[in-house]
């Protein structure tokens, strides 16, 4: 009976001690090389992979420790993907909680519309939160390497908030801002009016580029894409700024002169009739919407008021009155 006693006793510290073995293993903080620390969980990663990407960012875990955790607690295969931040004071389980959540660190790109590629180019290049890979090549390159058919990247890329796990490729991004471009313009061609004078989805993105520059108060967006559809119907030259900024690229100084109207180049809309060869800025879907279907209109000319509003004019009597009144202030 004593012996009984004995072992039982055993069997009790034993199984008391493996509580609080549990128990400290699960709660007690765990040191780590740096506060914060930073990792990323690769797409479709097994938990044993987890734990070893964990333990090599220097959190003191040891892999096989974590996996056992994880397959005691039924969540071996619920580790989600992502980029991850933790800070002094984490715990295995506390860990182990915040994997199996995808309680991910995102970074985030605002892509505005009206911003032209260049522009998004310097963005991706200073994000901190971005893998650079993109920087060092041409936008030639950067085009082929995404599987993009068109040679010039203008215009191809959808402007909007991109959240991404930190540490992705900027390739990622652009990827995802041509992709959502693609069934935006396809819609918009698709509902255009029939009469629209412009031949392909590709020049509708070029039109609606320039309606995007032109417009700086949204309710006038409409009526600008219209004055332009009526210009190309009869045959007018465009003769809109912002093409001719574009042509002139890092050149332009902030300061458009009458010599740089004068200076012929593929976007010299005041040289050269019709649409320019590419688009000028990506615009956004309202002015891909407001390119395809402009209201009916007979207004050939607009001219901005000051306040951010354009003043619209049917004959260019009209129009060089109000050149007068708000641009000379006569």
């Amino acid at each position: 009976m004593r012996t009984f006693k004995f072992v039982l006793l055993l069997v009790i510290l034993a199984f008391v001690a493996g509580i609080m073995g549990v128990s400290w293993f699960t709660t007690r903080q765990l040191p780590m090389r740096s506060d914060p620390t930073m990792f990323s969980i690769p797409a479709g990663a097994s938990l044993r992979t987890a734990a070893q990407v964990i333990e090599s960012a220097g959190i003191d875990l040891p892999a096989w420790q974590l996996e056992l955790l994880g397959r005691v607690m039924g969540r071996s295969s619920k580790i989600k993907a992502g980029s991850y931040e933790v800070e002094d004071g984490l715990t295995a389980l506390t860990l182990l909680d915040k994997l199996t959540r995808g309680d991910v660190t995102q970074g985030e790109l605002v892509l505005v519309e009206g911003k032209t590629f260049r522009q998004f180019r310097a963005m991706i290049n200073e994000h901190p939160d971005l893998a650079h890979d993109s920087q060092k090549f041409s936008d030639a390159k950067i085009l082929a390497h995404l599987g993009i058919k068109e040679t010039h990247p203008e215009g191809l890329f959808f402007p909007d908030t991109y959240l991404f796990n930190k540490g992705s490729s900027d390739f990622d991004v652009l990827r995802r801002a041509y992709k959502a471009m693609q069934p935006k313009l396809a819609a918009a061609w698709e509902k255009r009016e029939t009469t629209l004078p412009v031949k392909t989805p590709y020049e509708l993105l070029i039109l609606a580029s320039i309606v995007e520059k032109e417009t700086g108060l949204a309710a006038d967006r409409p009526q600008i894409a219209a004055v332009f559809v009526n210009r190309l119907r009869r045959g007018m030259l465009l003769q809109t700024d912002p093409t001719v900024i574009y042509g002139l690229g890092e050149r332009f100084d902030g300061n458009l002169r009458k010599a740089d109207l004068l200076a012929d180049t593929p976007w010299n809309t005041y040289t050269r009739p019709g649409l320019p060869p590419t688009p000028i800025a990506m615009p956004s879907l309202a002015s891909l919407q407001a390119a395809a279907k402009p209201p009916p209109s007979d207004m050939l000319y607009f001219v901005a008021r000051g306040d951010g509003s354009s003043e619209f004019s049917a004959t260019l009597d009209e129009h060089n009155s109000a050149v007068a009144k708000y641009q000379k202030k006569q």
